[in-house]
């Protein structure tokens, strides 16, 4: 650049000066800041599909993450990746070894006392760990033992953790995250082999994740030394070019045969990952339609879980997949005409439980109010919404 006037007053020209820019390491708070930003990946609360129903986090900071807990309570939980260093080439993971991103970890010392103060300032009621694979799977796991181990044994924490655990863990590594955590999940991630080898070449479907989930299936049945550890996962929505029936058809097995707690469902954003993945090249209506297939899965889940429903009983359209317009309790109403309408005044739980519109809670109103006379009209149920009116079109009095 030019220099101005010289103390002499003869303009002169100097060499441009060189700025070197000096890139510091993050901080803690900054890594935290990092960190709890991608762990909004790995989801662990039930999500809807309208934007004030789903990935809402608390204004205290990323970190700080609302949720819907496995017994179905809800709670406030510190939310964070140990480390999103990452060899992993999972083609759907904006994570993967092969991203160029800010890369950090915080070590499990320091997450522990990061974690504590915000449990002993009340901000949150628990933790939950995951991790990407920075080496190995042992590795990652040692390290989040690690974390939990420090809060169990050095500082007496006995609330709520939940620990990731890292697809092709030893049983050892896995039996140890059983000891300290309050649950537990391994990420089933698709709806088979096949799916998941078109998403990485470095997982086992069978080794590295059905089996440790069988494993930790035993490990945790009921009269075991671990029964009281909760095991969930989850599916990534349309990542692998697989239908919703073909996630339907899990959905059975992970809850009948593997007693899973809870099974939870996150919808691929496109943009994110490999561009040779199915997930990319899936070609959407709406921008929201994942979002709202990701929804539909929850309910699906919720008729299995607490409707009664089987799967047999979920409607699907010719490609495999739920209805974008109907949800499916209502699309399983309209497919069974002759067993409508209800009569609300002598149906069962159970029949009443499958009219549109009418939830657990609502059934048991109706159960009581009928101890004390008739139903004559469906205000006699009080405040009329939305939810009752759809169920009025399936009822008579």
């Amino acid at each position: 650049m030019t220099a101005g006037p010289s103390p002499q007053g003869i303009g002169v020209c100097r060499k441009p000066r060189v700025m070197t820019a000096i890139i510091s390491k993050p901080d803690s708070q900054r890594k935290l800041e990092i960190l709890s930003a991608d762990a909004q990946y790995d989801l662990a609360c039930a999500c809807g599909s309208r934007d004030d129903e789903h990935r809402r986090r608390g204004g205290d900071g990323r970190w700080i993450y609302p949720v819907t807990l496995p017994n179905g309570g809800k709670s406030v939980l510190f939310k964070t990746l140990l480390s999103n260093v990452c060899a992993g080439d999972c083609g759907y993971c904006p994570l993967r070894e092969q991203m160029d991103i800010r890369r950090c970890s915080l070590s499990p010392e320091r997450l522990a006392n990061i974690f504590l103060d915000y449990y002993n300032r009340k901000k949150v009621f628990g933790l939950f760990l995951s991790s990407a694979v920075p080496v190995s799977a042992n590795a990652a796991m040692d390290r989040l033992n690690a974390t939990a181990g420090i809060l169990r044994k050095k500082h007496r924490f006995r609330g709520y953790i939940h620990l990731k655990i890292i697809p092709g863990a030893s049983e050892a590594a896995i039996e140890e995250a059983l000891s300290l955590a309050t649950a537990v999940s391994l990420n089933i991630e698709t709806p088979g082999e096949k799916k998941l080898a078109g998403l990485s070449n470095k997982k086992n479907y069978i080794q590295d994740i059905i089996e440790p989930m069988k494993l930790i299936s035993r490990l945790t049945a009921r009269g075991s030394r671990y029964s009281k550890v909760k095991q969930t996962t989850q599916f990534i929505v349309g990542a692998a070019g697989e239908s919703d029936a073909e996630i339907v058809k899990y959905m059975g097995g992970l809850y009948d045969r593997l007693r899973m707690h809870r099974v939870y469902f996150s919808a691929y954003q496109k943009g994110l990952g490999d561009e040779s993945i199915p997930g990319e090249q899936a070609k959407l209506e709406k921008p929201t339609d994942m979002f709202t297939r990701e929804h539909r899965l929850y309910q699906v889940d919720f008729l299995l879980r607490k409707y009664g429903f089987r799967e047999s009983d979920i409607v699907f359209d010719r490609k495999g997949n739920l209805s974008l317009t109907l949800d499916p309790k209502e699309a399983w109403a309209r497919s069974h005409p002759e067993l409508f309408p209800v009569n609300m005044n002598c149906a069962s739980d159970s029949e009443l439980l499958r009219v549109p519109g009418l939830g657990p809670v609502t059934v048991k109103r109706i159960l009581k109010r009928r101890k004390a006379g008739r139903i004559r009209s469906i205000e006699d149920m009080g405040r009329v919404g939305g939810r009752l009116q759809k169920a009025e079109k399936y009822l008579v009095f």
